[in-house]
Formats: C-alpha cells, sequence, structure tokens
C-alpha cells in the first residue's frame, strides 16, 4: 500500500518559506531602523510576542493539516473557535472547559461522520455545520458575547508566562508533538497519508477508511476548539466571530508549508513555517501602517508567487 510520509529531505516549499521569512525581517527591519531608529523586528521581546500571538493560528493550522491530509477541509472551523470558548466563559470553572472541549468533540465527531459514512462532500457538510454553530450560538446568547471572563485555565493556557515563556506557545508545542508523532509513528498516519493518495486502494489494502476519517475531523475540531479556548484566555473574555479571522489563513499555512490541497503528501515542519510567515507578514503589514486595501494586495500576492512557486516545481517533477 503505497504512502507518501515526511522524509528528512529539505522540501522546496519549506525552503521557499524560509526565504520569504528572512526577507519579511529584513523588509521590517530596515523599516523600523528607518522610522524609529532601532531593529524592532530583530528584538527577542519582539520575537516571542510574534510567536505568543501566532500560537493560536498555528494550533489551528496543526488540526487543519491532518484533514487537507485527507484530501478533505474543515470551515466549521471558525465557530467552532467561537462557540467553544463562549460555552466555557458562559458555564466558568472547570466545568466550562470541559463544556468547551466537549462540544470540540461532538463538532469533530458530526463531521467526520457526516464525510466518512454520509458520503458528503466535507466543504459542504462542514460550512453547514458552521452555520449551524453560529445559530445556535446567537441563540443562546442572543447575539452577544457572554458577560463572563475566560476561566483560570484559559488565561493560564493563552495569557500567562513562565520564565518569560508565553504557555501558548508551549501548548502549541504540545500539540505539534502530539500530531507529530501520529503521523510518523502510528498506523493512523500511515493510513492518513494512503487515504490522502488514494482513498480506494487503501480501503482495499484493508484500511478502515471511514474511522481515519472521523479521527481527522476529530483532530481537527479539538485543536479549534482548544485554540479558542486558548484565545479567550489571551483576550480575558470570548467574543462573536473571534475565529472568523482564523480559517483563511490556517488553510494557507498548509498549502504554503507543502501540503497538497489534494491530500497524500505534506509534513508538519511546512505547516509551522507557513503559520510562522503569515504572523511575521501580517506584522509588518501592522507596523508600516498601510491601508488595508494594499495589506490585502500584498498579502495575497506573496500566497499566490509562493503557490505559483511551488505548483510549477510539481508538474516538472512529475
Amino acid at each position: 500500500m503505497p504512502s507518501r510520509r515526511p522524509g528528512f529531505r529539505l522540501d522546496l516549499p519549506i525552503v521557499i518559506g524560509l526565504v520569504f521569512i528572512v526577507l519579511i525581517l529584513a523588509v521590517g527591519t530596515a523599516y523600523t531602523l528607518k522610522t524609529q531608529g532601532t531593529a524592532t523586528f530583530l528584538s527577542p521581546n519582539y520575537l516571542v510576542l510574534q510567536l505568543h500571538s501566532g500560537a493560536f493560528l498555528g494550533i489551528t493550522a496543526a488540526g487543519m493539516m491532518m484533514v487537507i491530509l485527507l484530501g478533505h477541509i474543515d470551515l466549521s472551523v471558525p465557530w467552532t473557535m467561537t462557540s467553544g470558548a463562549m460555552i466555557a466563559t458562559a458555564i466558568g470553572g472547570v466545568m466550562g472547559d470541559l463544556a468547551g472541549l466537549a462540544l470540540g468533540l461532538a463538532v469533530g465527531l458530526v463531521n467526520g461522520f457526516g464525510v466518512a459514512f454520509l458520503r458528503v462532500p466535507s466543504m459542504i457538510f462542514t460550512l453547514g455545520m458552521n452555520t449551524v454553530l453560529l445559530g445556535l450560538m446567537v441563540m443562546l446568547t442572543g447575539g452577544h458575547a457572554p458577560q463572563s471572563a475566560a476561566t483560570d485555565v484559559m488565561v493560564f493556557l493563552g495569557a500567562d508566562r513562565t520564565l518569560g515563556v508565553p504557555h501558548s506557545v508551549v501548548l502549541w508545542a504540545l500539540v505539534s508533538a502530539a500530531l507529530v508523532f501520529v503521523l510518523t509513528r502510528t498506523a493512523l498516519g500511515r493510513y492518513m497519508y494512503a487515504i490522502g493518495n488514494q482513498e480506494a486502494a487503501a480501503y482495499l489494502s484493508g484500511v478502515k477508511t471511514r474511522l481515519v476519517i472521523m479521527a481527522a475531523f476529530l483532530m481537527c475540531s479539538l485543536c479549534a476548539v482548544i485554540a479558542g479556548m486558548s484565545l479567550a484566555g489571551y483576550s480575558a473574555r470570548a467574543f462573536q466571530a473571534m475565529g472568523d479571522q482564523y480559517l483563511l489563513p490556517s488553510i494557507a499555512a498548509v498549502v504554503l508549508g507543502g501540503t497538497t490541497i489534494l491530500g497524500g503528501q505534506g509534513r508538519y515542519s511546512g505547516t509551522v513555517i507557513g503559520v510562522i510567515l503569515i504572523v511575521l507578514l501580517q506584522s509588518v503589514l501592522n507596523v508600516m501602517q498601510m491601508e488595508e486595501a494594499y495589506r490585502q494586495i500584498i498579502y495575497g500576492t506573496v500566497i499566490i508567487t509562493m503557490l505559483l512557486i511551488y505548483g510549477r516545481q510539481r508538474s516538472v517533477a512529475r
């Protein structure tokens, strides 16, 4: 049963991503030296701050990679993040934290069942789930964010630091380690790559493809709700549509890192590079105080350029 698993070679998308990261840091440093007289972008405090705020995107992208590896996509991530955080803050305490995680489990199971057993296209089913979650939260909260503050656990994970290291970064590292272990050291990881390459062949080889698909959506939803609850801790509260800004960047980070949108190929290290690239690019554009239209043009141009280079490399390889 053929399957493409991550090797030790340095893939072109990762090299391109690293080059873009260096260019972004150089541009940002030159700009701050000119306008402020200091190399802000190279200061340890600034880089740690970017990792702190970028960890929420990193956790979200980690889960998104699991379903993209299968050739699917999860568009319910925005309101999975929002709903988990809002439920947790509304209930409060340990029970609130457990309720938020339980919601993530439930969403993942429903998404996985709809895609794996009902055979509904993942884009359609998860988009519908996103709308259902939005409606439920509006119904439960009256269209307003809960007045309760984030729980102690959420603040600890999202906002607190130990020895200057943000706990959100540690949480991202732990989630990353767990997913890398799954992808590289377990049968589930091998099956995910196999299904992404050819689901029918994997099924005929004896793989329980439906259960693997459910597991991938379960991991994606859990990562989304963990990111959402941590983000609420960082912001000290949950608020409507807090997850909307993480959907497209999480997909972009995965694809820019070399994971093909059709599934079957990708390395987690590439996703990490993609997250860092997007976080730094957004930061540079914000520091330059560009108009929103110009920021979107530059942001989109960088992503399209990288995808074109990567796509050309893949077509030549074939």
